[in-house]
């Protein structure tokens, strides 16, 4: 085993608390963007495009399906270096009209017996100035960069909407989708704007600011019912796409969760997929489909894909199974697909209906 190997580094990180070590991976990040002949080495190891992953949506090439989910690159300090990791595209934020601090320390707990992580950061970010700053610096990217969008905390829930058409305002012109962020656990009152009149006003807003593509992120704690009918309520609406899912605070799933925060990771991968799977067979054709919870090997990445999914989002099981995990889904698509006979990764998007 290499010294350098993750299993190795994951020891060392492991000995720092989770916010200190999520600190120090961004500073190895951002110290690999200033070295761009080991950043153009690290992409061709391990940037995986194959003509059979390669999507385009929006007028936006995706070369591969595996993006990163929005919480870890909060502030989009790490855009330049995650090719490098091997993800096709990347979800920022989540990011609120002012900067906050977030809640107290400590927020961010391993649970290393479940593979998973609990978290109630509660959108700690710089503000949308400093990330518009920082997107205007990367003018010349094509790699497609998902903006993810929250109300501050101090907003009270009858003013949030102004929350978010501030930030639809602010980055229209920015990045290559929007994804309205009602469903984290760790604002107060933010999962009660996942309902009918908040979601139909909201999309209807976003409308008449711009064309760009807007999706909603929901939890998993709801019913498939009641999931299905508020997505379907953002799609009449003008939603261009669904992300499922945020993380739980089903604390039934272990006994080693605190009672606050919200779960991702292993805990969340069945929960996240059955959820998944109900939206997957009522959606599936009526608009984009992204799947995030719980992906920890390309069985399950195609599993969702099947589904209903085009694309997927990784996070925490990357913080287990580190960088490598993302080469070897994305190897494993291909190595799937062709098992079943398929020439491109649109012919199985969705075949657990396409008989039905």
């Amino acid at each position: 085993m290499s010294l350098l190997s993750y299993e190795n580094i994951k020891k060392i990180l492991f000995k720092f608390d989770p916010e200190t070590a999520h600190t120090l991976a961004g500073i190895g990040l951002r110290s690999l963007a200033h070295c761009t002949p080991l950043m153009r080495h690290f992409k061709d190891e391990n940037f995986i495009s194959h003509p059979i992953l390669a999507q385009k949506f929006w007028g936006v090439t995706f070369q591969n399906p595996v993006g990163l989910g929005a919480g870890f690159d909060k502030n989009g300090q790490y855009i330049l270096p995650l090719p490098a990791l091997g993800f096709g595209f990347t979800e920022i934020g989540t990011v609120t009209p002012k900067p906050q601090d977030g809640n107290e320390k400590p927020r961010l707990f391993r649970l290393i017996e479940d593979q998973s992580i609990q978290n109630a950061m509660g959108f700690n970010n710089k503000g949308s100035h400093y990330m518009l700053q920082r997107l205007k610096k990367l003018y010349f990217f094509d790699y497609p960069i998902g903006i993810n969008i929250g109300k501050n905390k101090v907003t009270p829930e009858s003013e949030a909407l102004g929350d978010y058409e501030t930030l639809i305002k602010v980055f229209k012109d920015y990045g290559s989708y929007i994804v309205i962020n009602i469903s984290s656990p760790n604002t107060p009152g933010l999962r009660d704007l996942q309902n009918e009149s908040f979601i139909t006003a909201l999309f209807e807003m976003a409308g008449k600011i711009t064309d760009k593509p807007i999706l909603l992120k929901i939890a998993p704690d709801m019913s498939p019912e009641d999931a299905i009918a508020i997505c379907e309520v953002a799609i009449d609406a003008g939603a261009s796409g669904i992300i499922a899912t945020n993380t739980t605070i089903d604390y039934s799933l272990t006994t080693h969760a605190k009672d606050f925060g919200g779960i991702s990771g292993a805990l969340l991968t069945e929960k996240s997929y059955q959820l998944f799977r109900a939206l997957g067979k009522a959606l599936y054709g009526k608009t984009l489909l992204i799947s995030v919870g719980g992906i920890d090997s390309a069985e399950e990445a195609y599993r969702r894909i099947k589904a209903g999914a085009s694309l997927i989002q990784i996070y925490s099981m990357l913080i287990y199974k580190g960088p490598a995990l993302i080469k070897e889904i994305n190897e494993g698509l291909v190595r799937l697909l062709r098992e079943d006979g398929y020439s491109h990764i649109s012919e199985a998007i969705g075949a657990d209906w396409k008989n039905e």
